[in-house]
């Protein structure tokens, strides 16, 4: 029985190569297995006299615990060698971390300070019914607002009572639904959303933030509405700042204004670099819309006009930042250039 003769071959088999997980399976098939070299060992001692058993058994005994071991002490390298080093004394590694887009710290400062006034937080739809947008609004079919050029409609079933379906083209169109929802006065809303327009250049992007205040209670009158103007604008621009009220036409207000600031990037001097001001081109920018709510807009919330009266006004968020000082941004369309060079400075 030539047990060495076996064993000079496992050995040469360990000694030859590497030996992975799978190797040493293998081994342990060709060696340990049912059918294995070891086990056709133990089945020769039947043929075998007395006395070989007893010379030839603790050998095969003494070959199976040599290759157990061996295969084991191999086992037992590989799994320490698969562990990862670590060195708790390095110093750690450093990665660079990102942050919040400017225009959402933009949105969260704007309800801060509007927070402290008790105007509560709301955003309505950015696919809203033409209803909502426009007739409960108190403006007609034949406005321009409603034309496919002015706004993004979709190819959606139109509605017997709320007309068709489109991205909603400004913040107003949460005023009603707020009225509907609370039922009853007062109401302070601050409502931000993502709005739609099909216009692109430097002071316009397609998709746009606005926040639209709303207020509505017994007593409420246009020094209310130029009040809290006055307090977002000293609290989110600085104390420098200058603003002014235009009589404009906004169907859903009456009376309304256009509210401007002193532009930021000139200085409200209406000339950047030796030119035009690309921005603003007179000193002014052009903040949003703002009025008196129309007795119309009332009723379609279902509001009682002869009790109450409320204000509402309308800022674009994109616009109201490019307005912070020093911030000298002349084009709107970087914010959403994904420019890292630009983004990483917030």
């Amino acid at each position: 029985m030539d047990i060495e003769k076996y064993k000079q071959r496992f050995d040469q088999t360990i000694k030859s190569k590497g030996l992975s997980k799978s190797d040493l399976e293998e081994l342990k098939i060709e060696y340990l297995g049912r059918k294995g070299i070891i086990r056709q060992l133990f089945s020769t001692l039947a043929e075998l006299s007395s006395l070989d058993k007893k010379k030839y058994g603790p050998k095969i005994n003494e070959f199976k615990n040599y290759v157990q071991n061996t295969i084991a002490d191999i086992e037992s390298k590989l799994e320490q060698n698969s562990k990862t080093f670590f060195d708790p004394t390095l110093p750690k590694l450093s990665f660079k971390k990102g942050s919040l887009h400017p225009i959402t710290y933009a949105v969260e400062e704007i309800s801060s300070i509007f927070s402290k006034i008790g105007f509560v937080r709301m955003s309505y739809n950015e696919v809203e019914w033409e209803y909502f947008s426009f007739s409960a609004l108190n403006i007609p079919p034949d406005h321009p607002a409603r034309d496919d050029v002015e706004t993004f409609f979709i190819d959606y079933p139109k509605d017997k009572k709320l007309g068709h379906l489109l991205l909603s083209p400004h913040t107003s169109s949460g005023q009603v639904q707020e009225m509907l929802r609370l039922k009853q006065p007062p109401i302070r809303m601050i409502n931000i959303a993502k709005c739609y327009r099909p216009n692109w250049d430097t002071t316009h992007t397609p998709m746009f933030h606005q926040f639209e205040g709303l207020c509505i209670d017994k007593g409420i009158n246009i020094t209310h509405l130029k009040g809290t103007i006055e307090y977002f604008v000293k609290h989110y621009f600085g104390q420098n700042r200058k603003i002014r009220l235009r009589p404009y036409d906004f169907r859903f207000t009456e009376p309304s204004f256009e509210i401007d600031i002193s532009c930021a990037v000139c200085s409200g001097s209406g000339v950047y670099n030796g030119s035009n001001c690309r921005v603003c081109k007179s000193g002014w920018l052009e903040l949003g819309g703002s009025g008196m709510v129309h007795p119309f807009v009332l009723r379609s919330g279902k509001i009682d006009p002869d009790v109450y009266s409320g204000w509402a006004f309308g800022f674009g968020v994109e616009r109201v930042f490019l307005m912070r000082e020093g911030l000298q941004v002349d084009d709107l369309r970087v914010f959403y250039s994904g420019d890292l060079r630009f983004l990483s400075e917030f």
